[in-house]
């Protein structure tokens, strides 16, 4: 089997997004973050938008937690397909992402083909898992929850 790489987008540069080729990864998992520290500025730069609409027309897996789908809305990956965001203080995150044309689904995590979504902070472990589920399969994920001591 193959190695897996992972690109991880977030507070430490490993690499600049100029310099990625989508051809090089297998998924792509955005965290969340908040407004408050920029989140969206980096979240919504064309730079990040073109790296996901490239994982998308590969049809790679693109993994987000909480707001990290207003990103792939945003890009128009999930333009007509099924998805989710923050669920709390009334839904205005969620509200967003419909803006985008998003069929918005009111559940923890939801899957649309390549792009798994979920709707807030607490989802993120389930996220991990079924990002790891789609590149390494079931057995491997029962083998890395019963190591971390979740129940298989």
């Amino acid at each position: 089997m193959r190695k897996k790489r992972l690109l991880r987008y977030g507070n430490k540069v490993n690499k600049l997004i100029s310099k990625i080729n989508a051809d090089e990864y297998d998924a792509l998992a955005i965290p969340g973050g908040d407004y408050l520290y920029g989140y969206f500025e980096e979240a919504y730069d064309e730079r990040f938008l073109e790296l996901i609409r490239a994982f998308n027309a590969k049809n790679k897996v693109i993994a987000s937690v909480c707001v990290a789908s207003l990103p792939i809305g945003k890009s128009g990956a999930l333009t007509g397909r099924k998805g989710t965001s923050y669920h709390l203080q009334d839904g205005y995150r969620q509200k967003e992402l419909q803006a985008f044309g998003v069929t918005l689904v009111n559940e923890p995590i939801v899957t649309d083909g390549n792009i798994i979504t979920s709707y807030c902070p607490e989802t993120a472990p389930r996220v991990a898992f079924a990002l790891l589920k789609r590149l390494l399969g079931e057995d491997t994920v029962t083998t890395i929850k019963r190591g971390m001591g979740f129940s298989v």
